[in-house]
């Protein structure tokens, strides 16, 4: 609400073909700005409704839909006020009714989700034509990262990061380097904006910020927030996950990666040692995971499925497409 007249003042000077939103909240100048925009959900495709699914943001199980319903109701208790007060400002912009219990419109001309196959949805009816699915996103503009001396050798390699917000949970990230500290693997930790008070042990190496997509690929296994770049970047490099969720979107991707054999799903706050160690033995000597992550790594790398989009927003913007009163 604070910046939309200043979108639409930016807007009128830089006056685009094309606008591509990636965001979870409607901005009405977008829609307003007479061109076509480009949605993208880049959490969990949970965002898109359907039926036969859980509701999103709930982590609840596919397979299980006794809690869908009380997660449907309590979620819509919560946002029933903030749901009308921004569908009112959304509709004294000049945008239509938001979506029911939603507050972000489909696009009339191009929609995109970052999902793989392997973890997408099966859903009890199809998309229609103006959705397309990239499956994985991972960008290129990374520096290279050399495996320091200190750990290289034959133990398991592990890569810990919560991200930028979560690795600011410095009581929860000492906790993972003291675990880790204490075994045999060789660690990397990305240790995030509040490095300086985080200590690593002998058998860790770590910064503030590394070159994610440069650091996978040497790794034996990812202990993860579940974001949805750093799972898509697991699945492209083909690496077992343990995911630790800490916010609303990551529950989604911990409990897809964790239904679908991909990785193991914990609770940050309440794991035991064991199960994290437990875990990591599992996941990194299992070798029909790994035979199937190098499938999944062979297929998405060979995907064109970024390229495609880009064609598509191109095509966007060359069309001069009427705009559709209603969006």
């Amino acid at each position: 609400i604070y910046v939309n007249d200043q979108l639409e003042a930016i807007f009128r000077q830089v006056r685009p073909d094309v606008i591509v939103q990636d965001n979870v909240v409607a901005f009405p100048a977008v829609l307003t700005a007479g061109v076509p925009w480009v949605r993208i959900v880049s959490c969990n495709p949970l965002e898109v409704r359907d039926s036969a699914l859980p509701p999103a943001f709930s982590g609840l199980p596919t397979e299980d839909s006794r809690d869908w319903d009380r997660f449907h109701r309590a979620y819509g208790e919560a946002h029933t006020e903030l749901h009308d007060a921004f569908g009112r400002f959304t509709r004294d912009e000049g945008c239509p009714p938001l979506p029911e219990g939603e507050f972000m419109y489909e696009s009339p001309f191009l929609n995109l989700y970052n999902y793989p196959n392997e973890l997408d949805y099966r859903r009890s009816r199809r998309l229609n034509a103006t959705w397309q699915q990239l499956e994985s996103c991972v960008r290129t503009t990374d520096a290279p990262f050399e495996l320091p001396p200190s750990v290289r050798g034959a133990a398991k390699l592990i890569y810990l990061s919560l991200g930028s917000l979560g690795s600011a949970d410095t009581a929860l990230m000492g906790r993972l380097i003291d675990i880790l500290g204490r075994t045999d693997h060789r660690i990397i930790v990305s240790m995030g904006p509040q490095h300086h008070e985080l200590r690593l042990h002998e058998n860790m190496v770590g910064e503030e910020f590394l070159p994610q997509t440069s650091v996978l690929p040497l790794v034996d296994l990812v202990i993860t927030h579940g974001g949805n770049n750093t799972v898509t970047e697991c699945m492209y490099f083909g690496k077992p996950m343990i995911v630790l969720p800490l916010f609303w979107d990551q529950h989604d991707n911990a409990q897809r990666v964790d239904e679908t054999g991909f990785g193991v799903r914990l609770d940050p706050y309440r794991f035991h040692d064991e199960q994290l160690l437990g875990s990591i033995d599992r996941l990194s000597t299992d070798a029909e995971l790994a035979g199937r992550l190098t499938g999944v790594a062979r297929r998405l790398q060979a995907a064109p499925g970024t390229m495609q989009a880009a064609e598509r927003i191109e095509s966007l913007m060359r069309s001069r497409l009427p705009i559709p009163a209603s969006s």
